[in-house]
């Protein structure tokens, strides 16, 4: 199991970005595996590995956002181990870079001269992925609680079969793009730092069209309505986000992803509290005061539920596991049924009959029966 991402930097939850920079600075350096015996140095490399990932994400506040509410589980399922470096602001750390290039290479760019990314060293050119593309997905509170298949419709760019994508008229009308010499990167010092830059020129192709093909107009790709088989797995809550690998726009190294966000609807009986549904259930004043068993609905289902006598209006009672399922832990959460003791508002001339002799027994001061013989005849006399 990981460890928690403030542990490692010994930082609280309500660390500032600047403490969050100051610790990690602070542990980089103690655990530089050039800054340590050479016994030390495996293990030494672990720990500098699992702080920076512990700052990639908590100097971001994205990636924070949903480490804080989901946990490891939302970082692995919305980030790559390179999204994880991608926006995180590693300046200022001086000769770090050498060793986050050895360790999490492929980023893009070289970090203070040291290839964080492999541009200068490697000499690979990195051309961009495709947009992301978001989409809001409305079901109900039944298919939140058990899991939803669904076929969505997503306007998206796709790549232009004509010119395979190239934008190239035939696919082959193109040249070796002058300004980065067909590497797709070019490179821009400035003290310490040297940026490894996408090339603007061919954008990382590292070549430029010489006849644009007459399909795309030279942009590689056509606007096109893909329908997209998406699972919604059992639990989900209102502004949940899923992401479904490779099925946003197109783009040279390929397709950005589909971020799905989730809203439910309002539900006529039940209202969510996390992994807790709540239910105001209507509790006959008989029953109420007797005591007995009810049907009592739930998202899977009625169930029986007990009610002891004397009880009062707006009692809660608690149905264990009958509330929502986690959508990444093996564990659900509980309706709470609040009662509310509900009234007749006529009475049949029986039941009267049968409450006044109550009422006298219990010695209760009701208002007279108006309709009784026996109180008719008294207003005669009056």
């Amino acid at each position: 199991m990981k460890k928690d991402y403030y542990e490692i930097l010994g930082v609280p939850k309500d660390a500032t970005v600047q403490q969050i920079k100051k610790a990690y600075r602070s542990k980089a350096l103690k655990f530089h595996p050039d800054r340590v015996p050479p016994e030390q140095k495996k293990q030494a490399e672990e720990q500098f590995k699992e702080i920076s990932e512990a700052y990639g994400v908590l100097s971001d506040s994205q990636k924070r956002q949903m480490y804080d509410q989901y946990g490891h589980a939302g970082i692995d399922q919305n980030f790559t181990a390179e999204d994880i470096f991608r926006g995180a602001d590693f300046s200022g750390f001086d000769d770090l870079g050498d060793v986050l290039n050895q360790f999490f290479g492929g980023g893009g760019f070289d970090f203070f001269g040291g290839g964080f990314g492999g541009g200068a060293r490697g000499g690979g050119r990195r051309a961009a992925r495709g947009r992301d593309i978001q989409y809001e997905v409305e079901i109900t509170l039944e298919e939140a609680f058990a899991g939803v298949h669904k076929k969505i419709k997503v306007p998206r760019n796709e790549h232009c079969k004509a010119c395979n994508g190239t934008g190239a008229k035939g696919g082959t009308a193109m040249k070796t793009c002058p300004t980065c010499g067909g590497s797709g990167q070019v490179a821009v010092s400035s003290g310490f730092f040297r940026m490894v830059q996408t090339c603007s020129t061919c954008h990382g192709r590292g070549k430029i069209i010489e006849e644009a093909c007459p399909e795309c107009h030279g942009q590689g790709f056509v606007r096109m309505t893909r329908t997209i088989d998406v699972t919604i797995p059992a639990g989900v809550s209102s502004d949940s986000r899923l992401r479904i690998r490779g099925e946003g726009e197109v783009g040279p190294a390929g397709p950005g992803d589909l971020y799905l966000y989730i809203l439910i609807k309002p539900h006529e009986l039940f209202n969510r509290s996390g992994q807790d549904i709540e239910l105001r259930f209507s509790l006959n004043y008989l029953i109420a005061a007797l005591g007995g068993e009810v049907s009592v609905p739930t998202l899977n289902g009625s169930v029986s539920m007990k009610i002891p006598a004397g009880t009062q209006s707006g009692k809660i009672f608690r149905l264990k596991g009958k509330g929502m399922p986690h959508v990444r832990e093996n564990e659900t959460g509980d309706q709470y049924v609040q009662v509310m003791v509900t009234v007749p508002a006529r009475l049949s001339s029986e039941e009267k009959k049968l409450l006044y002799q109550l009422a006298e027994i219990s010695h209760v001061p009701v208002a007279p029966d108006k309709d009784s013989p026996l109180d008719k005849v008294k207003k005669m006399f009056k």
